[in-house]
């Protein structure tokens, strides 16, 4: 008996998000040997090798390729460079609970890179959404405590360059397919995370070659598995399935390097968590609103 359209998304979107916590180790392994700007290289060398056999598709070939997009692409994989930067150190150099939370601000940031990049009109229910978003990251930063580090900061700012990343695909999305968006992404990636590892290279060794393969292929299958769930299924039911990443990678921090949860984090990580499903569910509502007003619009006389 085939699957319903909904129970496929919700299973790709559950096997994106097991890659991704996979792939949360994998770089947590790899920092314990190599520098963060080889991890985020060796991940997006590898990460394109995992993506190139889209090409080999029927149809496809380089003709696939061709866009006319290359200025945007260049700033988006800039900005995403630089949060990958950020979101590798932190996973490397803080509790992993801790930076897998303070990830989940993204949605936060992305409503907030809406409004200004995209001139969204954004009402009080999703602004008190933001708000309470931004009380479960002081909640786990505590500034003003012997517990805050300026390292979490880093954590903050691969989020906020995650949000504005998420805009550009957005617009991208509007005439490039998915894979053509992964493919040119990583192409990009490789040489621009190849230069800051060369100020610190030094080749991997043993099982470390493991890690940093494993990162590139898990990043890049998760990424797939992630676009393909979201064309297919409805943002706010899939949200929630995106959360399972975080006691993932505390049960995995637990195991392999002695790590807990301390109650600020889990605090903090509910109220992020609750605001993401807020937002999310908005955006599915006004997405359905605009889809069923849009046709009686447009069938409107004189206009």
């Amino acid at each position: 008996m085939p699957l319903s359209t909904p129970a496929r998304a919700a299973l790709l979107m559950l096997g994106s998000t097991m890659l991704f916590a996979l792939m949360v180790i994998a770089i947590r392994l790899a920092s314990e040997r190599l520098h963060t700007f080889e991890i985020a290289f060796f991940r997006n060398f590898f990460g394109l090798m995992a993506a190139l056999p889209l090409l080999l598709r029927p149809g496809r070939g380089l003709a696939f390729l061709r866009t006319d997009q290359l200025p945007r692409y260049v700033v988006r994989c800039l900005i995403g460079v630089g949060s990958m930067f950020c979101g590798f150190w932190a996973i490397g150099n803080l509790p992993l609970a801790q930076a897998v939370s303070l990830s989940y601000s993204t949605p936060i940031f992305v409503t907030i890179a809406a409004v200004l990049f995209l001139g969204e009109t954004v009402r009080a229910r999703r602004w008190t959404a933001v708000a309470l978003g931004f009380i479960g990251v002081l909640v786990i930063l505590r500034p003003g405590t012997g517990e805050f580090t300026p390292g979490m900061l880093v954590a903050v700012a691969a989020a906020v360059l995650s949000g504005v990343v998420a805009i550009q695909i957005k617009q991208l999305s509007r005439t490039e397919p998915a894979d053509r968006i992964v493919i040119w992404t990583t192409l990009f990636w490789v040489p621009m995370s190849f230069l800051p590892a060369l100020a610190v290279w030094e080749w991997p060794q043993g099982i470390v070659w493991l890690w940093v393969v494993a990162a590139g292929v898990l990043g890049t299958g998760g990424h797939m598995l992630w676009t393909r769930a979201l064309k297919i299924g409805e943002v706010s039911a899939l949200t929630p399935i995106s959360f399972m990443q975080l006691p993932v990678v505390a049960l995995f921090g637990w195991v392999l390097f002695d790590q807990t949860v301390d109650r600020w984090t889990a605090a903090g990580a509910a109220i992020i968590l609750a605001a993401n499903a807020y937002i999310a569910h908005r955006e599915a509502r006004l997405s359905q609103r605009s889809a069923t007003t849009a046709p009686a619009e447009a069938a409107k006389p004189g206009e």
